[in-house]
């Protein structure tokens, strides 16, 4: 049976099955990685932040040559032992977004992940600038980040208007101190951070678009309403304005 452009893609990439929380941004993955490694030789992939391997771990199945840099040791144990179990190699380093030009050589990467990681750094340009470092030209960033504008959404959705307030106005775009989020963005907020590293903003995808506010309940009584919501996720994850309110916002930019 012929596989469909995305089952092909999936099976260069390493894509697994993928749920709401991740389907947009491993299918964005799959296209780029297909168009810039098409005849499946492999790429020099280093997901910074990357913890126990849940993207890295299926890109070296793929084929591609991965490092994950993150601070936790527990965490780099975890991802060895997932890899080990599966005949792979995944080169481990411990350090943070501050530290990838010592640990990576500089212009070596054709694609670096930085997922959910530039909220809880010291100085989210300083990192940008680190992860364009060690980007070839033309190599690709995939940024994921915390929207606020979700959740100045959310928190009026709950009846706390002052809290929503405070999000909208806040420089961090928390909305109060028992905020477990360090630090949100706008859409035009990052992408002018990501230009400022000197890298291009290609696409912007929201992520988690409407999928927060549907009651677990539902997804378990109603037949087919997981899948349904899942194909909803992907048709309003570049429209806008339901992109603009995504729990997460997805950057894909290229260097050069």
């Amino acid at each position: 049976m012929e596989l469909s452009r995305t089952e092909r893609q999936r099976s260069r990439t390493g894509a697994p099955a993928s749920g709401v929380r991740t389907a947009v941004v491993w299918e964005v993955l799959s296209v780029t990685l297909h168009e810039a490694d098409p005849a499946g030789a492999g790429l020099v992939v280093v997901d910074a932040g990357g913890g126990t391997g849940g993207f890295a771990v299926p890109l070296a199945e793929a084929g591609h040559r991965v490092t994950v840099v993150d601070p936790s040791p527990d965490s780099l144990a975890a991802l060895q032992r997932r890899a080990a179990e599966r005949g792979l190699q995944v080169a481990a380093l411990q350090g943070d977004l501050g530290d990838l030009l010592q640990l990576v050589e500089p212009g070596s990467a054709d694609l670096v992940l930085c997922h959910s990681v530039l909220e809880v750094v010291d100085d989210p340009s300083a990192a940008l600038a680190a992860v364009a470092g060690i980007l070839k030209p033309g190599g690709r960033l995939s940024l994921l980040v915390a929207n606020r504008d979700a959740a100045v959404l959310a928190r009026a959705l709950v009846g706390r208007s002052d809290e929503a307030a405070h999000a909208l106005t806040d420089p961090a775009g928390r909305w109060g101190p028992a905020d477990g989020t360090t630090r949100r963005w706008t859409p035009a907020g990052i992408a002018a951070l990501v230009v400022a590293a000197g890298l291009s903003v290609e696409q912007v995808h929201g992520v988690r678009t409407v999928s927060d506010l549907v009651p677990s309940a539902v997804l378990d009584t109603e037949p087919g309403a997981a899948a349904a919501l899942l194909a909803l996720e992907r048709t309003l994850s570049d429209r806008s304005p339901f992109r603009d309110l995504a729990t997460q916002l997805h950057i894909l930019a290229r260097k050069g």
